[in-house]
């Protein structure tokens, strides 16, 4: 994988997370400090069932851009799960576990990636109302 597929494949990641209502979504790139892996991204599951639904996702949209997972951990307890695509991990937490760890204090001196806007939050300052003519009104 190159360094530009490793970004868009972290990217993806991040994107499938967030699908599945992953929340404070850090893209980190730490191939410059860490030789074992390119990029990470961490997200946070609100409990076990949210985590597993994340790994899930993540996995399955990875897979279908050709990707498949070289390593799972932690999938029985669901409190940290990581997945190992090789040159990108995933690491989904339950909060109790990301504040624990604070992988992103860790490797704070990394550079993180910024992550596309999402949909509805890019047109929260607009609202639209349509008056009884049925023509937009912009408030």
């Amino acid at each position: 994988m190159s360094e530009l597929e490793a970004k868009e494949a972290a990217l993806l990641a991040a994107s499938a997370a967030a699908d599945k209502k992953g929340s404070d979504i850090v893209v980190v790139e730490v191939g410059p400090v860490l030789v074992i892996t390119e990029y990470f991204v961490i997200v946070t599951g609100s409990n076990d069932r949210q985590v597993k639904a994340i790994v899930d996702e993540v996995e399955k949209r990875l897979k279908e851009a050709g990707l498949h997972a070289i390593g799972r951990e932690g999938e029985q307890q669901a409190a940290w799960v990581l997945l190992d695509f090789g040159d990108i991990v995933v690491h989904v937490f339950q909060p109790a576990e990301r504040d624990f760890y604070r992988l992103e204090r860790l490797w704070g001196d990394a550079p993180r990636l910024q992550l596309p806007e999402e949909p509805a939050a890019a047109g929260q300052d607009e609202q639209v109302v349509t008056p009884v003519d049925g023509g937009p009104l912009q408030q």
